[in-house]
């Protein structure tokens, strides 16, 4: 047992990731890192998006950055790029995640491409260069992060199990799963039995994000991030992505427009219905009032390596999803409208 706090300014010069039980002796970069804003924001960025408005789904972007800098460095400890690119990875998400991503052309990528720059003296001063950072955080260099398309990555294995903890899927130690674990050219590779359990994790990811109380939260967040930044001009939209999710909660409950729904929203978020539209169906633009679409435009579904061979497709192991991208009709449910 570690006696060591798991702080996330890692003031010991050591960081123990709680979920994956790895102690982490930080270099002389990795703790300049956390202690820049940029990094430090993470801290304040709900990993899951809105949905942690209404879930147990609550830990930040900072916890899984953490995360997977420890599977780096559990994994390739004197691999120094990929452990500052998985320390940085997410730096450009905007407030609550991927939920608005793509609003007025904003991308996470380029942002956090422009960012890594903007750190590009801290990393000079350790001999790196931020350039290389980004192209390892962008997949254009072979790293220990990044694996061939459809292969599961340490970035979205962190994500599937830390997901599955807060959700209860987990039914085995994350410390078990990762000693039965390998990488092979960026891919995770394992024996068959820890490959089906790793399956679950990842079908049942994909399930909670076409649950019912995750597209209420998300698709209700994106419509308001929609209505908040329309009329926006340039420099107003960068402030919002420099945001967090506390600031961005502010904006939207200061503002006429946004403040209702805002309320609602964080008061019962289960008083919507979701209406999943059949493929084909009528894309009008017109609703009634109160009423908002929503889609999920992909669903993360790369799998494990066997024994360093592809054994199993997604229409294999979740042949309950359907096909992204998923669409949806947001509406309120009136019995929770008598019951007020």
């Amino acid at each position: 047992m570690s006696l060591v706090p798991s702080d996330t300014l890692s003031l010991h010069g050591v960081y123990v990731d709680p979920l994956w039980r790895v102690t982490v002796e930080l270099t002389p970069l990795e703790r300049e890192l956390l202690r820049t804003w940029w990094v430090r924001r993470l801290g304040f960025i709900a990993h899951a998006g809105a949905s942690c408005i209404a879930t147990n789904q609550t830990y930040s972007r900072l916890e899984h950055s953490l995360g997977l800098l420890s599977l780096v460095a559990n994994f390739a400890p004197d691999d120094h790029v990929s452990r500052a690119a998985a320390h940085v990875h997410d730096i450009g998400h905007l407030p609550f995640s991927h939920t608005f991503e793509g609003i007025e052309g904003l991308n996470h990528h380029t942002i956090g491409s422009t960012r890594i720059h903007e750190l590009g003296d801290l990393f000079h001063r350790h001999g790196i260069d931020a350039a290389l950072i980004v192209d390892v955080v962008d997949g254009r260099r072979p790293s220990t992060l990044h694996a061939a398309a459809g292969l599961l990555k340490l970035d979205h294995l962190d994500s599937f199990v830390r997901s599955g903890r807060a959700h209860g899927r987990t039914h085995q130690s994350p410390p078990m799963t990762l000693s039965r674990l390998r990488i092979l050219d960026g891919a995770v590779d394992t024996d068959a039995e820890t490959a089906s359990y790793l399956h679950n994790l990842i079908a049942g990811e994909a399930l909670f994000h076409l649950s019912a109380i995750n597209v209420v939260t998300t698709g209700l967040m994106r419509n308001l991030a929609v209505a908040a930044m329309t009329n926006m001009t340039e420099s107003e939209r960068d402030t919002v992505a420099e945001s967090t999710d506390d600031q961005f909660w502010a904006l939207l409950m200061g503002d006429p427009e946004t403040s209702v729904l805002a309320t609602e929203l964080r008061r019962d978020p289960g008083a919507w219905i979701v209406e999943q539209l059949q493929p084909g169906a009528d894309h009008s633009p017109d609703l009634p009032t109160g009423h908002f679409r929503f889609q999920i435009n992909r669903l993360y579904l790369d799998t494990p390596l066997v024994n360093g061979h592809r054994m199993m497709q997604p229409a294999t192991f979740a042949p309950q999803l359907p096909q992204a991208p998923v669409r949806y009709v947001i509406r309120p449910d009136p019995v929770s409208l008598r019951a007020r």
